[in-house]
């Protein structure tokens, strides 16, 4: 049985892990490696192995960091089964199309401005339909619902607690060739114990390998208490500047759970009643499909979808569709808070408004989530003074604020805490999905409190044989 480690290693995008076993290949995830716009787009486009040789994928969860380049792949010749759970196909039926609409967007944008300067036009990894052919090829397997989905391989998918359908992945694998019989856990992205929507994550039994996300290593979320008084800080100090609050934020989750806290805060009366947008026909579509799978929800949000009203919505919210009530946000002038993808400020509507208001000292910026290293976010998140936004610099005079409570991952206590839960030998750790500094943290816990268990930081196209 081998591993590669093809992507979010030392970083905490473009989640892919190849296993190859009994002549086998699986691929865990197939995201989109987010970063420097040439780079990402050579890595993304450019496989480290042949789509047609694969023969089964399983896709953690939705995000477009662990499923966005699934239709690059099926473009290029996958033709076998997608395994994931039913929440999760059915955020990807609107995720992926929307990820294959703003690349198309983004590169009109870009083309016209290289077109005068006589650079030649680039061109989308996928399309709609590309997004569309490969949603065929989803199957779809409820948690705790073991199913062989190779030979000497079973899967079965246990709650991660992170976003809507989030899966841990439990494979039991029978080596062939050695004989030996083992499980594998794959992490996915971790979620809280005490998530605002979801259950918490499940408890994996009798693992002996595990693949573990490590994005908030070293790190520790803010208490719940003190995100509510600063979501009122800020929009009351942001309505005093006649300024406007906006919110890069994830369509999926994220999204979400900033309008159930907004909710609740509106009831409390802690901030006065001003225009809110949904800037993002993703998120819209998004917060459909939430309410289609109640399933997922934890006990409290649960009795609030039925027995009172939409978890998700309040006076003063508006969901906006179109791209010319997009446009029209940004003649406001009034106070307003304004929710737009992408989190990451990398691509989607935010980027416009961005442009309009990042240099007014009345804007506040915040963030509610993780960014990767290298991208607007990130770079807005670490104090820069000047920054490219679709290909023109901008003054960085809002302010920028950060509440990282809201994140779907565990932090650094939490993940050590979800681990020390598991039972089993855990034999080897591999750590993903985190930036080295982060990855490396998480180890040195981890091998403080659980020396049984070998621990490695994955790095890129690094391959590990069991």
């Amino acid at each position: 049985m081998k591993i590669t480690f093809h992507g979010a290693a030392e970083t905490t995008t473009g989640s892919q892990h190849l296993l190859e076993v009994n002549g086998q290949r699986i691929l865990l995830d197939c995201g989109l490696y987010q970063g420097r716009r040439q780079e990402a787009f050579e890595r993304n486009q450019h496989f480290p192995f042949d789509p047609k040789a694969i023969d089964v994928v399983i896709l953690s969860h939705a995000h477009i960091d662990h499923s966005g380049n699934l239709p690059n792949l099926t473009r290029q010749g996958y033709r076998g089964n997608i395994f994931s759970t039913d929440a999760t196909r059915d955020l990807c039926a609107v995720m992926l199309p929307d990820s294959a609409h703003i690349q198309e967007s983004d590169v009109r944008w870009l083309n016209r401005k290289r077109e005068p300067r006589g650079l030649a036009p680039l061109k989308p990894m996928y399309n709609r339909m590309d997004a569309e052919l490969c949603l065929r090829q989803f199957v779809t397997i409820g948690y705790q619902r073991p199913m062989l989905i190779a030979d000497g391989v079973k899967l079965t998918f246990i709650d991660a607690g992170h976003i809507l359908g989030a899966a841990q992945v439990i494979l039991d694998i029978d080596d062939r060739e050695t004989g030996q019989k083992s499980r594998l856990l794959f992490s996915g992205d971790v979620g809280r114990p005490k998530s605002d929507l979801l259950n918490p994550p499940a408890v994996a039994e009798d693992v002996d390998y595990v693949i573990m996300e490590s994005t908030y290593g070293g790190r520790a979320h803010e208490m719940e208490m003190a995100s509510d008084e600063h979501i009122c800080r800020i929009i009351n100090e942001t309505v005093a500047r006649d300024g406007k609050v906006l919110i890069p934020a994830f369509a999926v989750e994220r999204t979400q759970q900033l309008l159930y806290s907004m909710n609740k805060l509106r009831e409390q009366n802690c901030f006065p009643a001003l225009p809110t947008f949904v800037d993002s026909p993703l998120a819209v579509s998004a917060t459909e499909v939430f309410r289609l799978h109640p399933e997922c929800f934890n006990e409290e949000v649960y009795n609030f979808l039925f027995e009172k009203r939409n978890p998700f919505g309040f006076e003063g919210l508006r969901f906006i569709r179109e791209a010319t009530e997009s446009k029209a946000l940004n003649q406001i002038r009034e106070p307003a808070v304004i929710i737009a993808a992408s989190g990451m400020c990398e691509s989607g509507r935010i980027l416009h408004h961005l442009r309009t208001h990042i240099e007014h000292a009345s804007t506040t910026i915040l963030f509610v989530g993780y960014c990767a290293e290298d991208t607007l976010g990130w770079k807005l998140r670490n104090g820069a003074r000047k920054v490219s936004i679709l290909g023109d610099e901008f003054q960085v005079r809002a302010r920028i604020e950060i509440l990282d409570s809201f994140s779907g991952h565990a932090d650094h206590d939490e993940l050590l805490a979800w681990f020390a839960k598991m039972t089993g030998p855990k034999r080897q750790v591999f750590l993903v999905h985190g930036e080295r500094e982060r990855a490396e943290a998480l180890q040195a816990a981890l091998a403080a409190a659980h020396p049984q268990s070998q621990t490695t930081v994955a790095r890129l196209h690094q391959e590990v044989h069991l």
